[in-house]
């Protein structure tokens, strides 16, 4: 698969219209479920072992979309398949008072993942320039300059951002981004079936409804974001999020790739350690 078909590239200017939200890509559903991905999750999880094995470098994944789009399933059938020890997941919801008294970067901190891991975060230090832009009322006062124009808060936003990112990717920790473009259809669609079938209706949140009514508004802040955030530090995937499991395998083959140029290696021994390792393997076998 080339994944650089659906990445934002950092000095080139995309419409989201231009982008589909399902591709005729003529792979069946069930090779997809049966072959492809599972596949493709078995070298994620042992490029994972290595990254969490040698604990040099940290994989920092961004998943942000509108709701029911499918980040949380991604999760489930992608990322919950690696080794606990090396993933750290965290869901970034309306941020609480305790938050909103610190800088909105403040709350990502706890999320990031060590030397070792792969930290996903379900929604992000991207709501930050989402949410306000199309409610402005939340934006806490003093939380931006008193002189600023509405309109110069977004780019002030999209390069303190960038540098946050700058600075993780000097750090050793690599990052990772994908945007769920869903079709508004779709979502109605599995709005839908959230209310109507009692199993999962603990999924649906009237919220939901509320948040659909600005789904234009919506959508022009993420082209916007789209536009000023993908960087060649931090670049961005748009994914045809209509089809859950082609955009699961591309989820899947862009954290290969992002690991094959890691290139983790699982630690070599001292030769100390060699005769310690043989002294103990004698004993167990002597038992």
């Amino acid at each position: 698969m080339d994944v650089n078909k659906y990445l934002v590239e950092s000095n080139k200017k995309i419409k989201l219209q231009d982008y589909a939200t399902h591709e005729d890509h003529g792979i069946e559903e069930s090779e997809l479920l049966d072959e492809l991905v599972p596949k493709s999750i078995d070298k994620l999880k042992e490029l994972h072992w290595k990254l969490h094995a040698e604990e040099k470098k940290g994989i920092v994944v961004v998943l942000q979309a509108m709701d029911a789009a499918g980040k949380d399933e991604a999760i489930s059938y992608i990322f919950s398949n690696l080794t606990a020890q090396g993933l750290k997941t965290a869901s970034f919801q309306k941020p609480s008072e305790t938050e909103l008294n610190h800088d909105y970067l403040w709350r990502i901190r706890d999320g990031l993942p060590a030397r070792g891991q792969i930290g996903i975060l379900n929604r992000s230090h991207y709501e930050e320039v989402i949410a306000p832009r199309v409610h402005p009322d939340r934006l806490k006062e003093g939380s931006v300059p008193e002189d600023m124009e509405l309109d110069d808060i977004w780019p002030m936003r999209y390069r303190q951002i960038n540098d946050f990112e700058k600075h993780l990717t000097e750090n050793g920790f690599y990052v990772v981004k994908f945007f769920f473009y869903m079709s508004k259809e779709e979502q109605k669609d599995r709005l839908l079936e959230r209310l109507k079938n009692p199993k999962k209706n603990w999924e649906f949140s009237f919220n939901d409804i509320k948040e659909r009514r600005y789904w234009d508004d919506y959508h022009e802040a993420f082209e916007d974001m789209l536009n000023h955030t993908s960087t060649e530090d931090a670049p961005w995937y748009i994914l045809p999020a209509d089809d859950e499991w082609y955009s699961r395998y591309i989820i899947t083959e862009v954290m290969i790739d992002c690991l094959k140029k890691i290139d983790p290696q699982f630690p070599e021994l001292s030769e100390e350690d060699e005769e310690k390792l043989d002294e103990a393997i004698k004993e167990l076998e002597n038992e």
